[in-house]
């Protein structure tokens, strides 16, 4: 193509007919997709010229280059046939390497062709220019590192199966894996990342929490810089977010997530997500979204068993060398402390520190007497979970109406008392507690309290079922 027509034509001073065409296939284009969606894709879509039976466009991004292409080009190319029926084909190229190849040939002071057109299909330069906003990884969660047993077993193996091949599995996209607090989510996660990284570093991997996916696209909003996110989130190779719970009751970060979500599966990208609770317990998820959530493959993993508990004990003492602590020791720490395993290795953790800075040797004693406060909350552990069942149960009304948006009368006051007795009954914050309850603001939990406190002090009946309940829960 001919360098001094494509540059007229880019600075809007040659090739007038053809951008009167393409104002008006832009109109066209505009009525049948409609304002936003045009708006979102076409806007920075530049018209250069019509040649060789081919319209040639650029493009900001390899992203909307590529979406555009694989989404939009047949329709285009139909609508632009309106105007010139010999067109065969259409050209986008990225405008960043038309502009430097242009550049370049000018320098050269090339007269006659010169290959400043991208094919769709030609690979660009420098792919992976991404910065990565994802969360760091620890270097301690491997799957070296992760003690296996039957109440992971199944979550273990799909996390292998899908790290250690460089192709999308089928039945495998996305991996949902969930489970309680501090079963190993988060260590499965990291273990899957640094291993994609160890055998195939070439894979664009984003790993972050959902939460830290929403402020990413709330700043993209306020930087009026949205085109930058789609282009980083839905241009990677594997894409990995943690506790996808908390995007619950989030309009338009659920929208996005779910364009996200699409985009990845239509490139065969792999999406590993993981929760609290099942996609289908997932109340304040758009059901298209909790839809996707549970298209490949859903692991749970349930709570860690005694032989568990055990061997994770065993494993984290093998690393620390030679630190010795009697099997009677891990015995009654893997028996006591049953709550989660993070819990469990810090009750380990302060045994062992508090054995090497005073000098003693670590008995059952010495063991019981540090952590007395730790043992006596998990004698009487009461979890969020149990509160959301017991009071459910106690009003006759659904488990799930506890993460529900429902405002029925019926459905609000059980679910405010159950705020409530968390708030009394755990060490949880008011935002934690909010997560629980399908991802209220701490400010809803804090109204609550409140209330009940208030309401208290003049419905006798409903401070009776309070106090009912808190028996009931602890006992």
């Amino acid at each position: 193509m001919n360098l001094a027509l494509i540059q007229e034509a880019e600075e809007g001073l040659a090739g007038e007919t053809a951008h009167a065409g393409w104002e008006r296939v832009r109109n066209k284009l505009k009525a049948k997709l409609g304002e936003v969606t045009f708006k979102g894709w076409f806007s920075e879509i530049e018209f250069v010229a019509i040649e060789a039976r081919q319209v040639f466009f650029t493009a900001p991004t390899k992203f909307t280059r590529d979406w555009i292409l694989s989404h939009y080009a047949e329709e285009i190319l139909t609508l632009w046939k309106a105007e010139v029926p010999s067109l065969l084909s259409i050209n986008v190229a990225l405008r960043s390497v038309a502009k430097e190849r242009q550049k370049v040939a000018v320098q050269e002071q090339a007269v006659e062709t010169v290959p400043i057109i991208a094919e769709a299909t030609v690979k660009a330069e420098n792919t992976n220019l991404l910065a990565y906003k994802g969360a760091p990884l620890d270097p301690r969660f491997t799957f070296e590192n992760f003690v296996v047993g039957k109440p992971n077993e199944l979550a273990h193996a799909a996390a292998r199966r899908v790290a250690d091949n460089d192709k999308v599995m089928q039945g495998c996209n996305p991996l949902f894996l969930y489970g309680g607090v501090g079963l190993g989510k988060t260590h499965l996660m990291h273990s899957i990342a640094w291993q994609i990284r160890r055998t195939n570093p070439d894979r664009r991997v984003i790993y972050l929490s959902a939460e830290k996916f929403m402020y990413e696209f709330i700043r993209s909003l306020r930087m009026k810089d949205a085109f930058s996110f789609k282009e980083e989130f839905r241009s990677v190779d594997v894409l990995m977010i943690d506790d996808v719970q908390f995007i619950c009751g989030k309009e338009s970060t659920q929208e996005e997530f779910f364009h996200t979500f699409n985009a990845l599966v239509d490139q065969n990208k792999q999406l590993i997500i993981s929760c609290d609770r099942s996609p289908s317990d997932l109340d304040g998820m758009e059901e298209r979204v909790r839809s996707r959530l549970g298209w490949g493959l859903v692991a749970d993993i349930h709570a860690t068993t005694y032989e568990l508990r055990l061997g994770i004990l065993q494993a984290k003492v093998e690393k620390m060398g030679e630190v010795e602590v009697p099997a009677k020791i891990l015995e009654f720490l893997a028996h006591k402390i049953s709550s989660n395993v993070r819990e469990l290795e810090g009750a380990l953790n302060r045994v062992v520190a508090h054995s090497t800075l005073v000098g003693r040797s670590i008995t059952l004693e010495s063991t019981q007497e540090l952590l007395h406060d730790l043992l006596r909350a998990n004698d009487r552990r009461v979890t969020i979970d149990d509160i959301q069942k017991q009071v459910a149960a106690h009003y006759n009304i659904k488990f799930s109406d506890m993460h529900s948006a429902r405002r029925a009368r019926s459905v609000a006051r059980p679910r405010q008392v159950a705020m409530y007795l968390a708030k009394q009954l755990t060490s949880k914050s008011l935002p934690e507690i909010g997560r629980k309850f399908g991802g209220k603001d701490h400010t809803t939990v804090m109204h609550a309290v409140k209330k009940v406190e208030e309401l208290c002090k003049i419905e006798h009946e409903l401070a009776q079922d309070i106090e009912l309940l808190g028996r009931m829960l602890q006992n």
